[in-house]
């Protein structure tokens, strides 16, 4: 899990304006493992993406690291 979490503090990162404000953690919800990202204010647009599409895609690199059945899901915080 500690792989998807840089992956995924990796290309929020690149993807915001104030990188040092991205915090990336590992959550549980409703069992599940949940990474949750959290950003500045103003860089949540571009976390999120018009119609979620930044955010699907980042959900897409993270499944497709994780393997089969394995993946977390992602929220942002």
């Amino acid at each position: 899990m500690k792989d998807l979490i840089e992956l995924t503090s990796f290309i929020v990162t690149a993807l915001v304006r104030e990188p040092a404000s991205v915090s990336v953690t590992l959550d549980e919800r409703r069992g599940e493992p949940v990474i949750s990202i959290g950003v500045a204010e103003d860089d949540r647009g571009a976390v999120i993406g018009r119609q979620g599409r930044t955010i699907r895609a980042i959900e897409t690199l993270v499944r497709s690291a994780a393997g089969a059945g394995h993946a977390p899901g992602i929220e942002v915080a």
